[in-house]
């Protein structure tokens, strides 16, 4: 068993289940849908500190679009497995924030209770969108939207 990281208190997590369109041909998850899985945490994240990515596009005009990835894979995970899925903070700066990023399952015969399955480190970056500019060019996150995330850290 790995021992699992044990998160900040700027944590934030989510629950995610493991669905058959998910998985390859033997029951494991397809290594790319772990990507997914860590998307799916920062949305629900950036919403839950009350930014909807929506409004974001719409009004200042920006996205936020991942540079870097890095990632460790440990242990599979597996059709019907419940995993949690967090994120952690690690850096805000005035264009890029910088997350550690963590898939476990738990495992009651463990001593810690959890398996870590993937680690990963990502840096997105914040893009101007706005007036339909379809190549987006790096821009300083807006304040308001940086103030509040920094807030958090």
């Amino acid at each position: 068993m790995t021992r699992l990281h044990q998160p900040k208190p700027n944590a934030f997590s989510i629950p995610v289940r493991v669905y058959y369109e998910d998985t390859d041909a033997g029951g494991v998850v397809y290594y790319a849908n772990y990507l997914k899985y860590f998307e799916r945490c920062r949305t629900e994240w950036l919403r839950a500190v009350g930014h909807e990515q929506n409004d974001l596009l719409r009004d200042p005009g920006i996205a936020f679009m991942v540079r870097t990835v890095n990632l460790e894979y440990r242990k599979p995970a597996r059709l019907d497995d419940l995993l949690v899925v967090s994120l952690e903070v690690e850096k805000i700066s005035r264009v890029q924030i910088f997350f550690r990023q963590h898939i476990a399952r738990a495992n009651p015969a463990a001593d810690e209770g959890w398996d870590e399955l993937v680690y990963g480190t990502i840096q997105i970056v914040c893009v101007n969108f706005a007036q339909g500019n379809f190549t987006p060019k790096t821009t300083a996150i807006p304040e308001f939207l940086r103030s509040s995330l920094e807030a958090i850290q």
